[in-house]
């Protein structure tokens, strides 16, 4: 496992969200198991070689964190919480609908009291990723936020009546969850956090309660706060907040101000991951939220939807800007989003992908040195 030392200084300057894009040799795996042709051990040896060559790549590209790319799963949340006790995933009607396209069709469901069952798959991944990485860079650890279980349809009003009875078992089963990844030699993980982004989007309305939307933020806020309670001081615990990303489309657009003030004055993370790679995230502004000395602000500039390298001096003057409201010392550089939330993946190639991390490190370095 790396050292202590290195994992103080997560989040870095030249970080990224999480996932890669799935080689074709994975996609052909999977179809093969689907349809019978692959044991499941065979699905997983290809996954684990895989993840080996990426986990490689990244450090080749100058990287100080990896991930595996998030390559067992077949979607950057449903995997995770359809494991836990009280959910389980099921073909909807309809799937999500973002800018053009309409999503596979996939979600979850409440079934039952929500827990962490102690033989989640993840935790097991996580053991034989950080035997890859061997000490070689820090491993990152990416799940959905508790948050995510908050959208509309999911929570099962027969069962959990009450909200705020929902959110202290979604609190207690994330806490039970951080324990379980910490045991296991995770330092360093991230929660996705696409319902909290939603609340800042006048245009979605994604719960079924009736409510102000000022109650919603303070709640989502609070269930974070409430499983970060009692953390190691050692496990750094970061937010990625995103406006949808499939296939290189988008779900929602809009800035940050309605949250703002909530979750980057009072969120106890140790960092945010903000997307701000187009008009569509707003202006840099709410950052004068994040309290000086406070979380690190990863500005998400380089988008991850397409190959077109950015502009240096254009990525420079943006972070220039952004430290008006925030200190230079507290930003880091990241793509806005991964490269493939789903298994379909966005709309580039693998080497302009492993481009955009190496013209992230390298900037990082001439910024921050």
């Amino acid at each position: 496992m790396t050292n202590t030392q290195t994992i103080t200084k997560a989040p870095f300057k030249a970080d990224h969200v999480g996932s890669l894009l799935r080689p074709d040799r994975l996609h052909e795996a999977r179809s093969k198991f689907k349809e019978g042709k692959f044991s499941a051990e065979q699905l997983r040896e290809i996954e684990t070689e895989e993840i080996k060559r990426i986990v490689d790549k990244q450090i080749e590209v100058g990287l100080e964190l990896v991930t595996d790319g998030e390559f067992r799963r077949t979607w950057w949340h449903i995997d995770f919480l359809e494991h836990l006790n009280g959910i389980e995933g099921y073909v909807p009607a309809q799937g999500y609908v973002f800018e053009g396209v309409e999503t596979e069709r996939y979600n979850i469901r409440n079934v039952g009291k929500i827990s962490f069952d102690k033989n989640h798959p993840f935790i097991q991944d996580f053991k034989e990723f950080n035997k890859i990485v061997d000490g070689r860079a820090v491993a990152k650890q990416t799940i959905p936020s508790p948050n995510q279980l908050f959208n509309s349809g999911i929570r099962d009003e027969t069962i959990y009546p009450d909200l705020e009875a929902y959110a202290k078992d979604v609190i207690q089963a994330y806490r039970d969850a951080l324990d379980a990844f910490y045991e296991a030699g995770v330092r360093y993980i991230q929660l996705d956090d696409v319902y909290i982004a939603s609340l800042a989007a006048d245009e979605v309305s994604w719960n079924d309660q009736v409510g102000e939307k000022d109650y919603f933020i303070d709640l989502a806020v609070r269930v974070i706060n409430g499983v970060l309670e009692g953390k190691p001081e050692d496990l750094v615990v970061t937010t990625h907040l995103c406006r949808g990303n499939y296939q290189s489309t988008w779900a929602f657009e809009g800035g940050y101000d309605a949250i703002a003030p909530t979750l980057l004055g009072k969120e106890k993370v140790d960092g945010f991951f903000l997307e701000y790679d187009d008009e569509r995230s707003g202006g840099f502004e709410p950052l004068k939220y994040v309290p000086k000395g406070g979380a690190q602000v990863i500005l998400g500039v380089v988008t991850s939807k397409s190959g077109e390298l950015e502009d240096k001096e254009l990525i420079r003057s943006r972070i220039k800007e952004a430290s008006q409201y925030v200190p230079l010392e507290q930003i880091c550089l990241s793509p806005q989003c991964g490269f493939a939330s789903t298994h379909h993946g966005n709309k580039l190639t693998e080497d302009e992908q492993w481009e955009k991390l190496r013209f992230i490190v390298d900037l990082s370095k001439e910024v921050w040195g």
